[in-house]
């Protein structure tokens, strides 16, 4: 009998003892930050973040001479059921035996190894559990018990864990002892990974597959290799347009795009702030910079710069837009700063008007987001500022600002209130749209339709988590009207009428992000992009039209900002992932990396998508703190006689919270 060839192996001696690399802050930065931590982590990725962790989830220890990785977390209520996970391997993996010797340092609850894993959420589990052997499907909040016996183990013995697929045909051993025979198919390929419920130690992984499967795990990855170099053959590829030195100015993803001079000059803002009393639920901006594109020159600067992280980089929105907001083809920079809302001249920095915020007046235990039940302050800091109108204007010129989650306002602009509206939980950036074609927006915040007047229309049968994202728009072709479509933390993503009724649900994760394109144009319609974080993170999506599940994919790293890009210029969309030269880059709609950034030194924390050329298709801007990439296409687009110039999301309503669309507009040259 032929020997069978090795996938995989890991005994841990390569690793020093210690944690693997973790998150010390266990922040919001991944959710649309690119961010390794810096260490080694040889073949293994960490898919799991909780902002309720407090130190590493994966250590590496010794005891006579071997090496462990030790899972250190303690179930958690808090985490939706969630399991510490290390996976390794290959998506193409197809039939194979995956063996590894596991100590159980608690028998009480579940621990084990997964297989044909294909994200966090999608795979199978094979546990020792409280006396007992268990093998699980899980596919997203659903875990179907397959088959399951009883087995005596206790906490001071290593048992060495075998599971073998073949097909259909699963099988699960212990110390060469079969425990667990099934047949599923329903996942047919994927990676390894060690999983615990609570802690545990592994050693001696080992994945091995026989000639012919791993022959036929080779011939498939070899056929996606080739098929992903043709493509990226016909597309073309990032050219570097421009470099700017951000000094000591620079920041995290706080910048807003516009015409600070008029005409079509480009010019951005990029803010700093400084944190206040809880994590980063009251920052202040202390700092305004007003950039050259073309240039790379200041134009005007309020506030004091500042080198320090922790003042350049933030996991939430700063309350800043860029918007010609008297009518007068120059753009003003609306801000709110110091518990004022100003609107400051685009061309000076100099304030035009000001007013103080609101004052806290509401019982602070009576509404959503305050903490400890205490205003911090007798004014209200703001969280976001949007433009909407309300008020049925030629020229839109109303400000909406909120507080983190209870309370809307809005003004006109001459600082006029027009309105105020708390109710339950605002989410994080309200989406102003106008649903019943009066001329005037109603706004659509978190679970709440609220009318252009103020009051609430209806509501969403939800009462937990909050709404991160939004996009409103006719994506389905069979549906002659709007739609909204959402991702709303463990809630799901969704896509509901502009009557309130619920059409398509799929709780896939902490959905954190979402777009909508035309990513696939052979199917109807567009298809929508959802992205996780929280917990189970990394995790991309695309459905159809209708909310049905296309593919899925986990790209091993945070930070994916999902938005549509306008690239070929032929109205087909791609969706761009991050910066990084080899996790980043844009992937097309069948979920393969077409575009790659090249790996020339440039930052890839942060990444936005904008025409900066004129040519109506996106650049990509890369950047960090220090320094910002721009990069264009090596090449003019193919068409010539017409030209696709998509509607987007307006650059007057940025956040970090938009929900990106592109919605196909087409014009002759």
């Amino acid at each position: 009998m032929a020997q069978p060839t090795v996938l995989f192996q890991d005994d841990f001696r390569s690793f020093s003892i210690g944690p693997l690399p973790f998150d010390r802050e266990h922040s919001a930065m991944g959710e649309y930050h690119f961010v390794q931590q810096p260490g080694y982590t040889g073949g293994w990725y960490d898919p799991i973040t909780n902002c309720n962790y407090r130190g590493p989830n994966w250590i590496v220890t010794a005891c006579d001479g071997v090496h462990y990785m030790e899972q250190m977390r303690v179930r958690n209520p808090l985490t939706h059921n969630v399991c510490p996970v290390l996976t390794a391997g290959d998506e193409d993996w197809g039939d194979y035996t995956f063996r590894v010797r596991m100590r159980a340092l608690c028998t009480t609850e579940e621990a084990g190894l997964l297989f044909r894993y294909q994200t966090s959420l999608m795979h199978y589990a094979f546990f020792l559990n409280n006396g007992k052997a268990q093998l699980y499907r899980v596919e997203k909040k659903e875990r179907t018990l397959l088959a399951q016996c009883d087995f005596a183990y206790d906490c001071d013995t290593l048992y060495t864990l075998e599971a073998s697929c073949c097909g259909a045909h699963l099988r699960c051993s212990v110390n060469g002892r079969l425990l667990l025979e099934t047949q599923d198919e329903r996942y047919a390929t994927g990676k390894v990974a060690l999983a615990a419920y609570m802690p545990a130690q592994y050693t001696d992984v080992l994945v091995t597959a026989t000639p012919e499967a791993a022959a036929a795990f080779t011939a498939r990855r070899d056929a996606r290799a080739a098929r992903v170099a043709e493509k990226r053959r016909l597309y073309a590829q990032p050219k570097l347009w421009k470099i700017i030195n951000l000094e000591n100015f620079g920041a995290s993803r706080q910048i807003r795009f516009g015409h600070l001079t008029g005409g079509t000059d480009w010019y951005f803002v990029i803010a700093q702030h400084q944190k206040r009393v809880f994590k980063e639920r009251y920052c202040n901006i202390s700092c305004l910079t007003a950039v050259s594109i073309e240039t790379g020159r200041v134009l005007w600067q309020t506030g004091e710069p500042s080198a320090l992280a922790v003042n350049q980089d933030t996991t939430c929105d700063l309350p800043f837009q860029i918007y010609d907001i008297n009518n007068d083809g120059i753009d003003e920079v609306i801000v709110a700063q110091d518990f004022h809302l100003k609107i400051l001249d685009g061309r000076t920095g100099r304030e035009l008007r000001s007013m103080p915020t609101p004052f806290n007046d509401d019982p602070a235990d009576q509404i959503l987001g305050i903490e400890f039940q205490k205003h911090a302050f007798d004014r209200l800091n703001v969280d976001a500022i949007r433009i909407v109108n309300v008020s049925g204007k030629d020229h839109p010129s109303d400000i909406l600002i909120k507080d983190r989650y209870a309370r809307l306002w809005v003004y006109d602009d001459q600082f006029n209130l027009l309105w105020k509206f708390t109710h339950n939980n605002t989410g994080h950036f309200p989406y102003a749209y106008d649903f019943n074609g009066d001329g005037k927006d109603e706004i659509f915040s978190c679970y709440n339709m609220i009318s252009s007047d103020g009051k609430l229309v209806w509501q969403l049968p939800i009462s937990t988590d909050h709404t991160d994202e939004i996009v409103i728009g006719r994506f389905d072709p069979d549906v002659d009207d709007d739609l909204i479509a959402i991702v709303s933390g463990w809630e799901g993503f969704m896509i509901v009428d502009k009557q309130g009724n619920i059409r398509a649900r799929d709780i896939n994760g902490h959905g954190q992000r979402i777009s909508v394109a035309n990513y696939c144009p052979d199917r109807p319609g567009l298809q929508i992009c959802t992205t996780t974080y929280w917990e189970n993170q990394g995790i991309v999506y695309l459905y159809d039209c209708k909310g049905r599940e296309i593919w899925h994919q986990e790209p091993k790293c945070n930070g994916n900002v999902i938005a549509p890009v306008n690239w070929q210029g032929d109205g087909t969309e791609l969706i761009l992932l991050n910066g990084n030269p080899e996790l980043g880059g844009l992937i097309d709609g069948e979920g393969d990396q077409v575009v790659r950034f090249p790996a020339d030194g440039h930052p890839d924390m942060c990444a936005e998508v904008i025409d900066l050329t004129g040519d109506a298709r996106d650049e990509i801007v890369l950047w960090d703190a220090k320094h910002m990439y721009i990069y264009t296409q090596d090449r003019p687009c193919t068409l010539t006689d017409r030209e696709y110039i998509p509607l987007k999301y307006p650059h007057c309503n940025s956040s970090n919270y938009r929900g990106e669309f592109s919605f196909a507009r087409w014009r002759r040259r």
